[in-house]
């Protein structure tokens, strides 16, 4: 028994092939606590998220503005037969039925300014803004015919003004629109759809039909977050934005235009011109409105890629620094004869993993660059030192330790890579290849049974 298990132990010590196959399983094994880390990460970004959604619920959250809309009530009459018994032949009756005609302004100009700030619960931020919006603009002729009311169907004194947004508790003054140079207070009334509707009281001045061009002006002060956006309702909609935030996204139905768009480390501004023909509905709609969201457009306040996303995709590359770290220390126990257990394949593994729970942690209280170099330099200096007691001679170590900078040099420079990454990360595994093949000639291959 005991010279099989010596046979076992030589085979183990002497065999390239027992080694490279006790490192592959030490490699798949420690595949299990790094996959424990990369849950943990996405747990605590799923925590990070659920903050800042609390944090923007109390704010308020994203903004999409609409109106405003004139809304005037019209009469129409529908036809109801009864049978009387008496005279054996039907009665015709008609029931009134008020309902609405919405029309959308003509010209609609929108300037807006966006100051942003960022508010923070324990160790978690998320980007608000307050909007300061002005609305200018006309409304064209208000065109029954295509309905065939008679005049006197239609009920003028009681037109109203809507206007519509997605964040009415982000709203943080008395909005007036001034009509034909009077002043109409909006008041919330009760709507159950996505949009909050801001409704006016009669427009007593506007009994008149034949006044055209009715000239308006608003202004809106409200707070937001991840986003601000418009519904192109105006014939032609102009809107400019400006902003102190550094990093938007412009996304929605429509693009600004590009002569018109800057960005810098100060802020941005952006110009938008929609026309009627650019869009997929009219000026006017009679019974109800319909549901215009997926028309809007503007910009989106967004964080580039923030810790935990870095650390997330720094994770992704934990089984490319510890297959490589292995394989260096493998390389080296073939070549230079030195015995390397496997225990001690196992604890540098560990240590491989230990770096990305110290650079989550660290950076949940130190921006990214800081927490990788402190979490980097603990574990490249632990992994020098161990490899110094194990390896005996100095230019193991050194090797070691300058495998392990370049290493994780190389990832932290993808990560920050965006449109480069993968082009940078295919050059960087081609030149390791190589030089894993050429170093691998050194060995003697004869010995691998």
């Amino acid at each position: 028994m005991e010279t099989k298990k010596q046979k076992i132990g030589n085979w183990f010590k002497t065999s390239i092939t027992a080694k490279m196959l006790v490192v592959g399983f030490i490699f798949l094994v420690l595949l299990i606590p790094l996959n424990f880390v990369h849950e943990l990460i996405k747990e605590r970004e799923v925590r990070q998220a659920e903050v800042i959604q609390e944090i923007n619920e109390k704010w308020g959250k994203e903004v999409i503005l609409y109106g405003p809309i004139i809304k005037i009530p019209y009469k129409i009459y529908i036809e109801e037969k009864t049978f009387d018994e008496k005279t054996k032949s039907f009665l015709k009756t008609y029931e009134e039925i008020i309902r609405y005609g919405y029309f959308f302004p003509k010209a609609l100009n929108i300037n807006t300014d966006v100051d942003t700030k960022q508010l923070e619960r324990g160790i978690y931020e998320s980007v608000v803004f307050t909007s300061n919006l002005n609305f200018e603009g006309s409304f064209g002729n208000f065109d029954f015919s295509s309905q065939e009311i008679p005049d006197n169907d239609i009920l003028w004194q009681k037109a109203t003004i809507l206007f519509k947004t997605s964040n009415l508790k982000g709203i943080r003054n008395e909005v007036k629109v001034k009509l034909n140079q009077k002043d109409y207070t909006l008041k919330p009334i009760f709507d159950e759809a996505y949009m909050s509707t801001l409704e006016s009281d009669f427009l007593t001045a506007f009994v008149d039909q034949k006044r055209h061009d009715p000239a308006f002006s608003m202004r809106i002060k409200i707070n937001g977050s991840q986003g601000l956006r418009f519904i192109p309702i105006g014939q032609e909609t102009s809107v400019k934005m400006k902003s102190d935030w550094h990093s938007p996204s412009f996304s929605g139905n429509f693009l600004p235009n590009d002569d018109t768009k800057t960005i810098s480390k100060n802020g941005f501004e952006a110009q938008w011109q929609i026309l009627e023909t650019n869009r997929q509905f009219g000026q006017q709609f009679f019974n109800q409105l319909p549901d215009l969201n997926s028309y809007s457009f503007g910009a989106d306040l967004i964080i580039p890629a923030d810790d935990y996303q870095k650390t997330d995709r720094t994770s992704k590359y934990g089984f490319m620094i510890i297959g490589l770290t292995l394989l260096v220390f493998l390389l080296i126990q073939i070549i230079s004869k030195i015995d390397i257990h496997p225990f001690q394949y196992m604890m540098i593994g560990l240590a491989l993993v230990m770096f990305y729970t110290l650079l989550i942690s660290i950076s949940e209280h130190q921006n990214f660059l800081r927490a990788y170099l402190i979490a980097g330099t603990a574990v490249v200096g632990l992994i020098t030192i161990y490899s110094k007691t194990i390896l005996k001679q100095s230019k193991f170590p050194l090797l070691i330790f300058g495998s392990l900078t370049i290493l994780y040099s190389f990832i932290f420079v993808i990560i920050q890579l965006e449109n480069y990454a993968l082009l940078v990360g295919s050059i960087g595994l081609f030149i390791i290849l190589a030089i894993v093949m050429f170093t691998s000639k050194k060995i003697d291959w004869a010995n691998t049974d």
